[in-house]
């Protein structure tokens, strides 16, 4: 007996038997309408919704992304979760187009405006591959060149830019993208703009999908755990001699917790962000040491002594001011302090900053700027963790985040979470004072 019910699924977006889209007004008085409950409910505007599949490519797709159309996108630039974010933004690109993203490169060194030093590495240099695509098999598909047949030339996709170049115009542009004669193209590449820039039509739980799916690959793993070792081996023993001054041995052995602090404070991100403040007339936006510090110290709940992790820029590595001026019971230490600054060494910007990542991932608690995006991608992960511990409604204890930026309880900085029903990614790429504990 025919299965109505998949059939159903596929006649919501597509007349199977001729390949052309259909309206809902249609389908409501044809086939759908006598098996279907209503094919359309919920999809009266058809060129909104994504999910679509093409009956041309049926065969390579068993109803999923199709394996046989390709999009390729520039290389990708700037931080690490700048580029982070530009990969998802590729990613739900090639989703809303039915297409398989060819693995990109991604820039190991770390320039903004001299492209021409950036040092590309390969996708798989720091993420897992396979991986990836075993996590978000049927959501999104990552391949690598050597899959392309080459029967055709790439069809040149030229993104806009300007003020001019609007959501709309964008959206419209891709639009035509899943339609004759671009689509039966093999490949699309999209020239260009970083893709970072492009313009958000996913909401926040789609992109965080595809950061669910980023596993680093384990030679990187590994260094960060052995930086996380070396934090918890310091907490130990500082603990085993407080506990020894109090007679109390017992439990010098413990997991021992700490804190990563993502301290915002090296020169160009403070002149960046006091031209932020003034151009936007918010002034949460920059913190000094000297408030971080106050802040940090008027978190409630935490046990002296306390370890801190301190992830700062390599050019305030040399500066010892970082280190001094904490309160008593708090005791910070950040790469060279640490004794790790060799594990760090040997890689480049995006490998150091990726350990750094991954460090204050792992934290017991994470304290940053809201409006950092190395902060707010780690917010972002720290908030789906504590989702699936069950706190989606409350900001919990375990996996808390703050912001230091943002005067929160008793002095203390402001309880943060990930606002996972947000319509863009704007609040992440760009910042916001409005964090949603």
């Amino acid at each position: 007996m025919f299965d109505w019910s998949f059939y159903c699924i596929i006649l919501r977006f597509e007349n199977c038997n001729s390949g052309n889209f259909v309206t809902c007004d249609a389908l409501r008085g044809g086939i759908g309408k006598k098996h279907c409950k209503d094919p359309c409910n919920g999809l009266d505007d058809m060129e909104n919704s994504f999910y679509w599949v093409h009956s041309s490519s049926v065969s390579n797709t068993q109803y999923g992304v199709r394996k046989d159309k390709f999009l390729e996108v520039p290389q990708i630039v700037w931080g690490l979760n700048n580029q982070k974010i530009s990969f998802a933004r590729a990613c739900l690109t090639s989703r809303m187009l039915n297409r398989t993203l060819l693995m990109p490169s991604l820039s190991a060194s770390l320039f903004y405006k001299e492209l021409e030093l950036l040092q590309p590495i390969s996708f798989d240099k720091i993420f897992q591959f396979e991986r990836f695509n075993s996590l978000c098999n049927g959501f999104v598909r990552l391949s690598r060149y050597s899959d392309l047949s080459n029967r055709t030339v790439p069809f040149e996709l030229q993104k806009g830019s300007g003020r001019k170049w609007t959501v709309e115009r964008d959206l419209d542009q891709l639009k035509q993208c899943r339609e004759n004669p671009i689509d039966e193209y093999e490949s699309i590449r999209i020239v260009g703009k970083n893709p970072f820039l492009w313009h958000d039509h996913w909401p926040v739980k789609d992109y965080a999908k595809i950061f669910e799916c980023l596993v680093l690959i384990d030679e990187i793993a590994d260094e960060a755990t052995k930086v996380v070792s070396k934090i918890r081996e310091m907490g130990s023993n500082l603990r085993s001699k407080t506990e020894t001054l109090q007679q109390n041995i017992s439990s010098s052995k413990e997991h021992t917790p700490y804190v990563a602090v993502h301290m915002r404070i090296e020169k160009d991100w403070m002149i960046h962000c006091k031209k932020l403040e003034q151009r936007s007339n918010i002034s949460q936006i920059c913190s000094s040491k000297e408030e971080i510090m106050d802040r940090v110290a008027h978190i409630r709940g935490l046990t002296k002594p306390i370890i801190l992790f301190l992830a700062v820029a390599d050019s305030l590595l040399e500066d010892a001011s970082v280190l001094s001026g904490w309160p008593d019971g708090f005791f910070p230490f950040e790469k060279k302090k640490l004794g790790v600054w060799d594990i760090y060494n040997k890689y480049p910007y995006l490998i150091k900053s990726a350990i750094d990542y991954e460090v204050c991932l792992r934290a017991d608690i994470f304290v940053g700027n809201s409006f950092s995006t190395f902060s707010s991608l780690i917010a972002l992960e720290r908030t789906q963790k504590l989702i699936a511990m069950g706190g989606s409604r409350s900001c919990g204890l375990r996996w808390s985040s703050y912001a230091y930026n943002i005067l929160g309880a008793f002095g203390g900085p402001q309880r943060w979470m990930t606002d996972m029903s947000d319509s863009s990614l704007n609040a992440i790429s760009y910042g916001s004072n409005k964090i949603s504990c």
